[in-house]
């Protein structure tokens, strides 16, 4: 198609129109496409970096070619994660298991329903990505990061890779193990732009000590990848794990997520993309946050964002308290928020998550006044901590709660 079409030039100019991509367009075609014609100049990338950035998606886009093509569309979804096995998924449905890594697979169904696609997501992440090769290919020398000391730089010898059970447009999640210990492996495509913010968020990872963040085992960078590995979330992300819980869970959960960032904003430190992806839950039901982002904002993140990072405005760590707000009601209600949603409607029309008629008052004041359009209504974090506790100990009184999006009751229990 010619682009712009019955379109002038001051429509480009001032009112910043640009060309409509597909809605079944590649995610990592449309980040190089909205990326390359950005208002801001600083945005776009050279060109010798966008034909590596290319070069490496189409290596990636490559390993899933084998895939039914029904099938394939699923490869970036997330999936619960998954202790490391691999299999392969026949065009018939069949799931053969071809090297068994762990003893607690032999408890997964074998089945062509749910766990099959489940099965699949993960043989499709061991069919050799080129973020894993590229990190684990022993010609290219390792490197420590430059902004932590060098204990923390991962030997790749101790590390043995597992199954990839997470991705996004340019990065990757896998489970492994390090001198034996389970840990989770984030891969990302390395980008000039971003080295100095990976490198801050390094620093900081190393310096947090807390039981609601996740831990920091050690960090290295190769020519084209940076490698983060941290401790293991044995239940995966909320995100992932998007179901019904007791109502009493799940305020001690976001309790969790509310003493976490407290300690985060005492340090003076941001997190600035606090969502489900990046809450993981522990074999206590316990969540930590993962703090370290790497990563430009994906195609999704709007749905937590405050209005002015939205706007690219000017921000204060009152970003964070927002979108806690919506993970406040993402866990208690188990649902997506802005289900259909554009950014646009966020920011012009003032849309936010339904809050249930059946509400508990106190619930209803917190998530209210955590995602306001006013950053100074806005609580602090340490009083977010107080409203739940307080809400914590009112649920020992047995009520209705709320209905999930399976349209079970949520009770008190």
């Amino acid at each position: 198609m010619l682009p712009c079409q019955n379109i002038g030039d001051s429509d480009i100019v001032y009112n910043g129109v640009q060309l409509i991509i597909p809605n079944d367009c590649l995610p990592s075609l449309r980040e190089i496409m909205t990326r390359c014609w950005d208002a801001d100049p600083e945005i776009r990338p050279p060109l010798h970096r966008g034909r590596q950035y290319a070069s490496l998606r189409m290596q990636r886009l490559r390993s899933v070619s084998a895939i039914p093509g029904c099938l394939r569309m699923e490869r970036l979804r997330s999936v619960s994660a998954i202790p490391a096995s691999t299999f392969v998924l026949h065009n018939r449905g069949q799931l053969t298991d071809l090297e068994k890594r762990d003893k607690k697979t032999e408890k997964m169904s074998r089945t062509t329903g749910s766990s099959a696609f489940k099965v699949f997501f993960v043989f499709v992440g061991r069919m050799g990505d080129p973020l894993e090769r590229a990190l684990m290919d022993s010609t290219v020398p390792t490197e420590g990061m430059e902004s932590c000391e060098e204990k923390w730089k991962i030997d790749l010898e101790q590390l043995k890779m597992g199954i990839s059970f997470e991705q996004g447009d340019s990065w990757a999640r896998f489970g492994g193990t390090y001198r034996s210990v389970e840990v989770a492996i984030k891969i990302l495509e390395r980008e000039q732009l971003m080295e100095q913010q990976v490198q801050q968020e390094v620093k900081m990872l190393a310096e947090l000590n807390h039981p609601n963040i996740v831990g920091f085992v050690g960090a290295c960078r190769k020519p084209g990848i940076w490698c983060i590995v941290t401790e293991y979330a044995d239940g995966g992300s909320v995100h992932q794990q998007c179901r019904p819980v007791p109502l009493k869970l799940a305020i001690k959960q976001a309790l969790d997520v509310a003493k976490g960032m407290a300690y985060l904003h005492g340090l003076g430190f941001s997190h600035m993309d606090l969502n489900s992806h990046n809450l993981l839950i522990f074999k206590d039901n316990s969540i930590k946050i993962s703090v370290f982002r790497g990563a430009p904002f994906e195609n999704q993140s709007y749905r937590w964002m405050a209005p002015e990072l939205i706007r690219r405005g000017s921000y204060t760590q009152k970003v964070d308290v927002y979108s806690f707000g919506i993970v406040l009601w993402e866990l208690i209600t188990g649902m997506l928020p802005f289900h259909n949603i554009e950014a646009s409607d966020i920011l012009n029309k003032g849309v936010r998550p339904i809050i249930p008629k059946d509400s508990r008052p106190l619930l209803t004041a917190i998530m209210a006044r955590c995602w306001d359009a006013n950053p100074d209504v806005r609580p602090p974090f340490t009083e977010v901590v107080k409203m739940l506790e307080k809400a914590y100990t009112q649920i020992n009184v047995p009520v209705p709660g709320f209905r999930c999006c399976f349209a079970q009751p949520r009770t008190a229990d």
